[in-house]
């Protein structure tokens, strides 16, 4: 009996530095990916700066030059060769305009990745947490369902991460007009497949047109007056870095449910490679 306190004490102890050193692990990651975010924005900010000076001059000289061509056709008799030349100016400002959008695709993250095996819930586990308070601000309910027991994905743990936040986001901004209550975002994980496992982030937001489901990937599409419309093209881009899939579907009712497809790790063929 007098040696059981002692026992008592000593497993006590054993567990407190246990869960001293989860914390500081723990701690670790969060830092880590808090550096990474906040580096993702000031890039983000210093590109959209960038792209705002490159593309206002081509857009600004095409309005000029449009109207001056409507002022040569509207002349009688019209300047048809004044005219020419307004409209050959319109199309080199726009394919200057086009450039600048073939170097964002090009500064997307489309290389190589470091590759691990990743618990997929783990990783949605980490990036709640970051949209919980904006989530609470927005009164909207940021609900997740896990599917325990799932297969370990490849990939690179942050730069998922990156990839979730993009999709957490993007579903909270488009719940925004919604009446309180009707404010609702899901994260789901399951496995898709003996191959694939999927997360999907569902929103009860006002939708969007079937027509325009694939071109919110693309880089300065959207549906908010103050977005720049670069989230959803880096989600993807991260995605299929990793050999991935993420694609949009219309959710029942109401809502955009955003799907996430990674491979399995596949342990014997990592080594095999």
């Amino acid at each position: 009996m007098r040696r059981r306190p002692e026992a008592l004490r000593a497993e006590s102890r054993r567990l407190a530095r246990r869960l001293k050193r989860n914390r500081a692990a723990q701690r670790k990651v969060l830092d880590a990916f808090d550096l990474a975010h906040l580096n993702q924005v000031s890039a983000m900010s210093e590109l959209a700066t960038s792209i705002a000076h490159e593309l206002n001059q081509p857009l600004a000289a095409i309005l000029t030059n449009a109207q001056a061509a409507l002022r040569l056709l509207a002349h009688i008799p019209p300047d048809i060769a004044e005219a020419r030349a307004a409209l050959e100016d319109i199309v080199a400002d726009d394919r200057r305009a086009g450039k600048v959008i073939q170097r964002l695709r090009a500064a997307l993250p489309r290389g190589a990745v470091n590759v691990a095996a990743q618990d997929v819930n783990e990783l949605a586990r980490a990036v709640i947490p970051l949209v919980s308070d904006a989530a609470r601000l927005a009164g909207a309910t940021l609900r997740a369902e896990l599917e325990p027991g799932l297969p370990r994905v490849r990939g690179d743990g942050l730069r998922l991460q990156q990839a979730i936040l993009h999709l957490l986001v993007n579903a909270l901004d488009a719940v925004s007009p919604c009446p309180p209550d009707a404010r609702l975002v899901v994260v789901r994980t399951r496995a898709a497949d003996r191959a694939r496992v999927e997360l999907c982030v569902a929103d009860s937001g006002e939708g969007v047109p079937p027509e325009d489901l694939e071109r919110i990937f693309e880089p300065f599409f959207t549906t908010k007056a103050q977005g720049l419309g670069v989230g959803l093209s880096i989600s993807r881009s991260i995605v299929e870095a990793h050999g991935g899939r993420l694609w949009a579907e219309c959710s029942p009712g109401a809502g955009v449910t955003l799907r996430c497809a990674l491979p399995v790790w596949d342990e014997g063929a990592r080594r095999a490679g």
